[in-house]
C-alpha cells in the first residue's frame, strides 16, 4: 500500500508550455518555438510597486506688494511733512539732515566813520528756499561824550545808524547815491531788530551800515545778524560739488 505524498513537501510541478501556432511542447523559459520559430508570449510580470510620490515642495508665499507701497507712501509723506512743517520735531529733523541752515553774517563789533558806510557781502546757495535774514543791532557815538551834569544823556550824542539789505544790482545803484528798493531798511535808529524775507534761489546780497548823514561823528556798532534758509541739498553735498567743479576747472 502506497503512502500518500504530502503536497507541501513534494517538488513543484514543472509547467510545460505549448506553441500556439504548431502545438509543439516548449521547455520552461523558452522565448521561441523550437519547431516553427514563433516568439512565445510570456505571462505578464508582476507590476513593480511604485512608491508614493514625494509631496511637492511648497514655496513660501511672497509678501504682497501692497505693504511695500504703503511703506513707500509713508516715507514720502514723512519727508514732505518734515520739509514743510515748522514744528520742533520737524525743525530738528531738518537740521539733522542738513535741510535747515543758519549761516552767520556778522557777529563782531565794528565802527563806522562819519559820512561813510560799511557793508558785508553774503551769498545764497543754489536751491535755497524759505530765506530770511534775522538779527539785532545797537549803535552808539564813539566821539561825543555826555556831560556829567546833563540830566538827559541821550541828547548829548547822535547814536543813530541806517541799516539796509540790498541785492547786488540795488547796491550798485545805492552806492552811486541814487534811491533804490531795499529788502530791508531800518531808517535812522540807534537800535533795532531785523526780520526780512529774501527771494528763493541763489543770489548775492549786501548788509549795509550807513553813517552817511553824519559828517564827522563815528559810530560804534554791535550787531548779530544771521542768514536762515532751507535747502534740499545738504551743505556737505554742496561742498563736494564745489570742490569737484574747482578740480575740473583746474
Amino acid at each position: 500500500m502506497s503512502t500518500p505524498t504530502n503536497s507541501a513537501t513534494s517538488p513543484a510541478a514543472k509547467v510545460i508550455l505549448g506553441c500556439s501556432k504548431c502545438g509543439a511542447s516548449l521547455p520552461d523559459g523558452a522565448q521561441f518555438c523550437l519547431q516553427c520559430g514563433k516568439p512565445i508570449s510570456l505571462p505578464p510580470k508582476e507590476a513593480a510597486v511604485v512608491g508614493e510620490l514625494a509631496p511637492e515642495l511648497v514655496q513660501p508665499r511672497r509678501k504682497p506688494r501692497v505693504f511695500r507701497w504703503i511703506l513707500v507712501a509713508f516715507l514720502v509723506s514723512l519727508i514732505v511733512w518734515s520739509a514743510m512743517s515748522d514744528g520742533p520735531f520737524a525743525q530738528g529733523l531738518q537740521e539733522m539732515v542738513g535741510w535747515k541752515q543758519d549761516q552767520p553774517i556778522l557777529e563782531t563789533p565794528f565802527t563806522v566813520t562819519g559820512h561813510s558806510f560799511r557793508y558785508y557781502k553774503f551769498t545764497l546757495p543754489e536751491g535755497s528756499t524759505n530765506v530770511s535774514i534775522v538779527g539785532q543791532f545797537i549803535a552808539s557815538s564813539a566821539d561825543s561824550k555826555p556831560s556829567p551834569k546833563s540830566k538827559d544823556k541821550d541828547k548829548t550824542a547822535d547814536n543813530d545808524i541806517e541799516v539796509y539789505v540790498l541785492s547786488e544790482p540795488a547796491f550798485a545803484v545805492w552806492q552811486n547815491g541814487y534811491a533804490t528798493s531795499a529788502v530791508y531798511e531800518s531808517g535812522r535808529v540807534s537800535k533795532g531788530s531785523m526780520q526780512a524775507d529774501l527771494p528763493a534761489g541763489a543770489g548775492v546780497y549786501y548788509l549795509i551800515f550807513s553813517n552817511k548823514f553824519a559828517t564827522r561823528e563815528t559810530k560804534n556798532v554791535t550787531a548779530n545778524v544771521m542768514l536762515r534758509y532751507k535747502t534740499w541739498m545738504p551743505g556737505w553735498v554742496r561742498s563736494m560739488k564745489e570742490r569737484f567743479r574747482d578740480w575740473v576747472a583746474d
